[in-house]
């Protein structure tokens, strides 16, 4: 089973986000970029599948940045080919239906029967690339998955839905399948053997396409949450509480 998996880099939600008060939008001038959680799950997904049932996992990016070592870090977890895609314009960001077309144009060059991606990403939860992608390819896409159990021609799979409830389905390969979360936590790869991929294996990269895109939404601009009121805090003791919340009540007209 040959397996394609699309990484996509985030923000670092621990680092403080500013918006540019000249474009409106994210600043990305000292950004911090990490590998979407999601998409790691994706890859541990896979790499599990390779395990069980032989194959391949091949890992794509676009060049958003940094992103060789985490790409070394694949090579060292198990994926048997890494690709950096490098386009103009993804530093600051392109759009899904943007991302879906470049890794269908990317993928055009390999051999895959599977095709996962994290469920959604931190930056904008959302989650369409692999849902788009699958639309271009004209194959099922099905996300929220929790679980992948190979069988002939195809998989059984696990969907998560709201409530905690979760459904069994069976969808032929190829196939797109949206991950939620792997059968285990991402594997965590020591130093070393990253250092040794570094020395060993090459990062492959394709040049972006130019790809027509048909209905995306601009985003017309972004802003912080507003600041809320702040809490009161009622002191003292019981009876001096009690008289307290029920002045501030009637103040506010709740009770009378």
């Amino acid at each position: 089973m040959d397996i394609a998996v699309l990484v996509k880099f985030v923000p670092d939600l621990v680092e403080e986000l500013e918006i540019d008060e000249d474009t409106g939008m994210l600043d990305r001038a000292f950004l911090r970029l990490m590998p979407n959680e999601l998409d790691e799950h994706a890859l541990e997904q896979a790499l599990l599948l390779k395990e069980r049932h032989g194959g391949t996992v091949t890992v794509f990016t676009l060049d958003t940045g940094d992103v060789d070592e985490t790409l070394f870090t694949a090579i060292a977890k198990g994926a048997d080919r890494v690709f950096k895609i490098v386009g103009e314009g993804f530093d600051e960001g392109a759009s899904n239906h943007r991302q879906a077309a470049v890794f269908q144009e990317a993928l055009q060059g390999t051999s895959w029967d599977l095709i996962l991606a994290g469920t959604q990403a931190v930056d904008d939860l959302d989650g369409f690339v692999g849902a788009l992608l699958a639309q271009r390819l004209e194959l099922p896409y099905i996300g929220y998955l929790t679980k992948v159990v190979l069988q002939d021609g195809g998989a059984l799979v696990q969907k998560e839905y709201p409530g905690g409830l979760n459904a069994d389905i069976e969808v032929a390969c190829p196939a797109v399948l949206g991950i939620q979360a792997a059968e285990q936590p991402p594997r965590y790869v020591v130093t070393s053997k990253v250092m040794e991929a570094m020395k060993s294996a090459t990062i492959e990269e394709i040049e972006a396409p130019e790809v027509e895109i048909a209905g995306e939404i601009p985003l017309a601009g972004m802003s912080l949450p507003e600041a809320g009121a702040q809490a009161e805090m009622i002191e003292g003791d019981v009876a001096d509480v009690a008289e307290s919340l029920v002045k501030l009540l009637r103040e506010r007209g709740v009770v009378a």
